[in-house]
């Protein structure tokens, strides 16, 4: 799952495009990709809050230990601004993770790609402008491809796990609207921005865990771990959160930030491909034209939002 915590860019130095600077940075999509199905592996509707705090506290540790000088160097303002979108960060990661325990990892995947249509959308309202009509015609194209990806065998209402993932797509809106807006943390360095972020989230998540019917304990969760439950959340904590986030500091450097965003937009396809080829999920042909469109819709607004 892609961290919008890990969305704030270093300003980019001369680009130095190759396969070098390129494949890091494909490696963060393709492990974003497998990050739902890891997800939806090692979490039930009863351990989503567990699952979340043992993930983000295995990590904090160390993003607060390499940072450590900058965190001190944060003004009130930054730490309040990187708080309020902590808060909002550890609303996304629940919807996300109870919505990938109620849907497939294919439909999680794709489903949260709205975000590159809505997020466009939802500046050109608060900007009071119109879309480009090539833009309103790929957000069609996209919607329409998640109509077909979550019918399944008919078409009948999306289920529960699908709407989730649109609501943690709308919230990852709010959460991109939100760092343009608060200007306390657009000066801010990323590594500190990303370590208050997940700090704040990881409290959301440790208070939830002690409120009765929030389901198992942190350390009911571990407990309860084998060495594959284990070894799916070293793949969520390790690589799909600190490898990711240290590779995307290093390639704004060694390329440039349009051509990560154009190779970070391609999990989707990474979590489909994981999904159907590791998972076995069957998605039958209104499904797979869905997920064709969903591609080419995302990709076709990235284009026009340029």
């Amino acid at each position: 799952m892609t961290s919008p915590a890990l969305a704030s860019q270093a300003p980019a130095l001369a680009p130095r495009r190759g396969l070098f600077a390129d494949l890091p940075v494909l490696a963060v999509a393709v492990v974003w990709g497998g990050s739902y199905l890891a997800a939806k592996g090692i979490t039930t509707a009863h351990t989503v809050v567990a699952v979340l705090v043992l993930r983000f506290a295995l990590v904090l540790p160390v993003l607060v230990v390499a940072g450590r000088r900058r965190l001190r160097a944060l003004a009130p303002a930054q730490l309040r601004g990187a708080g309020v979108l902590g808060l909002v960060l550890g609303g996304i990661f629940l919807l996300e993770t109870y919505g990938v325990v109620h849907t497939s990892a294919t439909n999680a995947g794709l489903i949260i790609s709205l975000t590159m249509i809505f997020t466009p959308l939802a500046e050109a309202a608060v900007r009071r402008t119109a879309p480009s009509p090539a833009f309103l015609g790929a957000a069609a194209v996209s919607v329409a491809g998640v109509v077909l990806l979550t019918q399944g065998a008919g078409f009948a209402a999306p289920g529960l796990g699908d709407l989730l993932i649109l609501g943690a797509a709308l919230a990852r809106t709010l959460h991109v609207l939100l760092m343009a807006r608060i200007k306390a943390v657009q000066d801010a360095d990323s590594l500190s921005l990303t370590t208050v972020q997940l700090g704040a989230a990881v409290l959301v998540f440790a208070v939830l865990a002690t409120l009765p019917g929030t389901g198992a304990t942190p350390w009911e969760a571990a407990a309860d771990f084998g060495a594959a439950e284990w070894a799916g959340l070293a793949f969520l904590s390790v690589f799909c959160t600190l490898f990711a986030f240290f590779v995307q500091m290093w390639a704004v450097r060694a390329t440039s930030p349009s051509r990560v965003s154009l190779l970070l937009g391609t999990e989707p396809l990474w979590a489909a491909a994981a999904g159907i080829a590791i998972g076995g999920e069957h998605l039958g042909p209104a499904g797979l034209a869905g997920v064709v469109l969903v591609l080419a819709g995302t990709a076709w607004g990235r284009r026009a939002a340029g």
